[in-house]
C-alpha cells in the first residue's frame, strides 16, 4: 500500500473555472486494449476526417481535428473526463498547491450553459456576489452557448488584474445580471478556526489542498491551548467545500478517527483503481518523508463531541470525510444533502505537457455506500433560512449533470436503508427590505452553526449526566 501511495495522488472534485480540477497521478493499463479494433467505426472516422480536410469551407489543421476528436471522446463519457492542454494541465497542478489564477468558481455545464456549483470563499467571484446556481450565459461579448466547458474556462482565465464581464441568469432575478469580476492570483486559506463560544471550537475547511492536514493539526493544537484543554464540542464546517486532494480528506478524517479505521475505498476495473485508505500515516503522508503531523495531537480530538456541517456545495473529498465520520458514528452530520461527486479521476500524461483526465473508479464510504450521484444524507436536515426552499430547486448536483456516472449500486428505496434524519425548520431572519439576511459561514448569525452548537450543548449535558 505504501508504494502505491508513493506513486499516486488522488483528487476528487469538479472542474473549477480556471482554478482547480480533479487529479490523481497513476499509470493505468487498460485490459481491453488487446480486444479487436472496431474496423467499421475507424473507417467511418477516417472518412469524416478526410471529408473535413477536403470539403470544409476553410482549411483545418490536423492538430485541431485530432484535438477536437480527443475532446469529443472524453466529454461524451461523463462530466469529469476531459482533455487537458498544456495550460490546463499546468493550472491543475498549481491548483493543488492552494495558489492559482482565475475567478474562484467551481462550474459545470447545464443545457449548454456554464452553471456555478459554488463560489470559493475569499475569491474575486465570491466577493463580487456570484452565487451557487447562477447560469453564466455570456463571457464579455461571447455567448456561452456553443462553447464546451474547457473553452469557457479558458476564457475566464487570464492575467491577474484583468477583468471579465459575466452575464448571469439567476432564477430569483427577473432579468439577467451583469457582474464584472477582476481576475487574481487566488490564495485559498484551506483551514480557518476559532472558538465559536467558550469550550466550543469551530473549524472550517474551504478546500482540500496539499497542506490541509498540517494546517488542521496546527489549528486543532491552537484551539486546545485556547480552551485550556477543556473543549466540550467541535463543529467541522465543510459547507461549499468543493473537495480537492484525497490525501487531505484521509488526513482530516484520521485526526478524529481511531488509528487504522477505514476512511474510504475505491472500486474500478483495474487493480490500480482498487484502493483502501485508512487513518494511518502511510495513507495520508504518501511516503513523502514528512513527519506525521497528527502524531502529537491531543487524544481529546478522538472523542470530543462533533457535528459536521454540509450542504449541496460539499463535494468529493468533503463527502468522503462526512461519510467516514458518519459511518463510524464519530460525528453527527447536520445540514442538507451533499453534491454527490463520488468518482475518481486519473490524470494520464500524453507528452508535450498535455494529459487526459479519465474517470476510473467510484468512492465508497466505510460501510459500502457509493457517494456517486447521491451524496451524503445528513443525520439532521437543517436548511439555512437565507436559502430555505431554494436549495433543492436551484442547487446543481452531480445527478443533474448530463451524462453523469451512475451510483453503481441498486437503489434501495426502503426506509431502513436510509440514514434516520430529523428535519429542523428554520425561522428566517429578515432585514429591513424584507429579504432573508444572508449568513456568513462562521458568523454569529450563521443559523446552521448555531443549531450545531445547540446540539453540542445538549450532548454535553447528556454526557455530564
Amino acid at each position: 500500500m505504501r508504494s502505491r501511495i508513493e506513486k499516486i495522488g488522488l483528487i476528487g472534485v469538479g472542474l473549477l473555472a480556471g482554478l482547480l480540477v480533479s487529479l490523481h497521478f497513476s499509470a493505468v493499463a487498460d485490459k481491453d486494449t488487446e480486444l479487436p479494433l472496431p474496423v467499421e467505426e475507424l473507417r467511418a472516422f477516417s472518412e469524416v476526417f478526410g471529408r473535413i480536410k477536403s470539403d470544409y469551407v476553410e482549411p483545418v489543421s490536423d492538430k485541431k481535428l485530432i484535438t477536437e476528436a480527443i475532446n469529443g471522446m472524453l466529454s461524451g463519457l461523463d462530466p469529469h473526463s476531459a482533455y487537458l492542454d498544456a495550460d490546463g494541465f499546468k493550472e491543475l497542478q498549481a491548483g493543488t498547491q492552494g495558489e492559482f489564477g482565475g475567478l474562484g468558481i467551481e462550474v459545470g455545464m447545464e443545457d449548454g450553459l456554464v452553471k456555478v456549483i459554488s463560489p470559493i470563499e475569499d475569491t474575486p467571484a465570491f466577493n463580487a456576489g456570484i452565487k451557487s446556481g447562477d447560469l453564466i450565459i455570456k463571457l464579455d461579448d461571447t455567448l456561452v452557448k456553443g462553447l464546451n466547458l474547457n473553452d469557457a474556462v479558458k476564457r475566464m482565465r487570464g492575467k491577474p488584474g484583468t477583468s471579465i464581464l459575466l452575464t448571469i441568469v439567476r432564477k430569483t432575478e427577473p432579468k439577467p445580471l451583469q457582474i464584472r469580476v477582476t481576475r487574481a492570483v487566488i490564495k485559498v486559506q484551506s483551514v480557518k478556526s476559532k472558538l465559536a463560544e467558550p469550550g466550543y471550537a469551530f473549524v472550517r475547511i474551504t478546500q482540500f489542498q496539499e497542506h490541509t492536514g498540517e494546517n488542521l493539526a496546527t489549528a486543532l493544537s491552537n484551539l486546545h491551548k485556547q480552551s485550556n484543554g477543556a473543549l466540550k464540542g467541535l463543529v467541522l464546517d465543510l459547507r461549499n467545500d468543493p473537495g480537492g486532494l484525497l490525501t487531505g480528506a484521509v488526513a482530516v478524517s484520521a485526526a478524529f478517527l481511531p488509528k487504522d479505521a477505514l476512511v474510504v475505498y475505491t472500486q474500478g476495473r483495474t487493480e490500480d483503481a482498487k484502493m483502501r485508505l485508512s487513518a494511518a500515516p502511510e495513507d495520508y503522508l504518501r511516503g513523502n518523508g514528512k513527519t506525521d503531523y497528527l502524531k502529537g495531537l491531543p487524544e481529546a480530538f478522538k472523542t470530543v463531541p462533533m457535528v459536521v456541517l454540509v450542504n449541496g456545495g460539499s463535494a468529493s473529498a468533503s463527502e468522503i470525510v462526512a461519510g467516514a465520520l458518519q459511518d463510524h458514528k464519530r460525528a453527527v452530520i447536520l445540514g442538507t444533502q451533499t453534491f454527490g461527486k463520488g468518482s475518481v479521476q486519473t490524470i494520464l500524461p500524453l507528452g508535450n505537457n498535455t494529459a487526459i483526465k479519465l474517470t476510473t473508479a467510484r468512492y465508497y464510504t466505510p460501510s459500502g455506500r457509493s457517494i456517486q450521484a447521491k451524496g451524503i444524507v445528513p443525520d439532521i436536515e437543517v436548511e439555512d433560512p437565507a436559502t430555505a426552499g431554494m436549495e433543492n430547486a436551484f442547487r446543481l448536483r452531480e445527478a443533474d449533470l448530463d451524462k453523469h456516472l451512475s451510483n453503481g449500486q441498486a437503489e434501495d428505496k426502503s426506509e431502513a436503508a436510509k440514514p434516520a434524519t430529523t428535519k429542523a425548520q428554520p425561522k428566517s431572519k429578515e432585514d429591513e427590505s424584507g429579504k432573508a439576511e444572508i449568513s456568513e459561514f462562521g458568523a454569529k448569525n450563521d443559523y446552521q452553526l448555531n443549531q450545531a452548537l445547540n446540539l453540542l450543548k445538549g450532548m454535553s449535558i447528556l454526557r455530564g449526566k
